[in-house]
């Protein structure tokens, strides 16, 4: 049941993201000429939540810098994914690669029923243990499995168009994005909750059956933020596995996932007995 609400909810938070500014919209352009203008302001609004819709994929892995990564450049992993998303009950995503040493994936697009994708950076496929990267890959399907995927998708892309539209302010454009920055985070936080990655964690445990793939995929995450320099919009954060970004400045305002100590202690306690299999090892 539980799994059921969480479908529902995320279709209508996807729903509530458009709906409202459609409808403001509309009693605006009412307002100043009647049903043509109301009409056009809100059918405005519908249009690009449909490009955004179909095309949300595409837009994201975009602004994270991903190509594609065909079937015959990584055949053992599209072979992981595949079997994951059908142990998942989901279509698989497309693959895609980021080309660069910082330890990452990223997931982005409509739901379980298709048009999703999911990059890993080349750090991480070069880094991961067979074990950690199926621990990543569930955990992403988890998300797709109840339609996170969705809104934390299209809030992510509208959180990065804000932020850049302080650019238009030239010389003022700390100032623009002094205000637009906090604006942005406050609707990546208003319809994304941690929750949802602790739910991920717990069906990716589930999934592979030990929470220690993932867990310690999350650690090695963790380790590499010290290592790796990591440059991007801080607005593209709900998309990936774990903050990438340092916790500070503009990168703290987008911080939707929680602390990497609890959930790596939420992960250990469903198998209670792993420090005593670890001594017996």
């Amino acid at each position: 049941m539980s799994f059921r609400l969480a479908v529902v909810r995320n279709l209508l938070k996807a729903w509530l993201i458009f709906s409202v500014p459609a409808a403001a919209l509309a009693a605006l352009g009412w307002q100043i000429q009647g049903y043509r203008l109301a009409l056009l302001f809100g059918g405005s609004v519908f249009l690009l939540g449909a490009v955004l819709y179909w095309y949300a994929d595409r837009i994201a892995m975009g602004m994270v810098g991903a190509r594609e990564l065909l079937p015959g450049e990584a055949p053992a992993l599209h072979s992981s994914v595949e079997s994951l998303a059908a142990r998942t009950g989901v279509v698989a995503p497309k693959l895609y690669v980021v080309l660069d040493a910082y330890p990452r994936a990223a997931l982005a697009g409509r739901g379980g029923s298709g048009g999703t994708a999911l990059a890993f950076s080349s750090g991480l496929l070069g880094v991961a243990t067979p074990a950690e990267l199926e621990g990543i890959i569930a955990h992403e399907l988890a998300h797709l499995r109840s339609r996170d995927v969705l809104p934390q998708t299209i809030v992510s892309i509208l959180a990065v168009a804000i932020v850049e539209a302080s650019r238009i302010g030239g010389y003022f454009q700390r100032a623009f994005l002094f205000v637009l920055g906090p604006l942005a985070a406050s609707i990546v936080h208003l319809f994304l909750s941690p929750k949802r990655e602790l739910e991920a964690d717990r069906f990716a445990a589930e999934l592979c059956g030990s929470p220690h793939g993932i867990a310690d995929a999350l650690l090695r995450l963790e380790q590499a933020m010290g290592i790796v320099q990591f440059q991007a919009s801080p607005a593209t954060e709900p998309l990936y596995t774990v903050n990438p970004f340092a916790d500070e400045g503009l990168g703290a305002l987008f911080n939707t996932h929680p602390r990497l100590g609890t959930r790596v202690e939420r992960l250990r306690e469903l198998d209670p007995e792993w420090r005593e299999k670890l001594r017996a090892a």
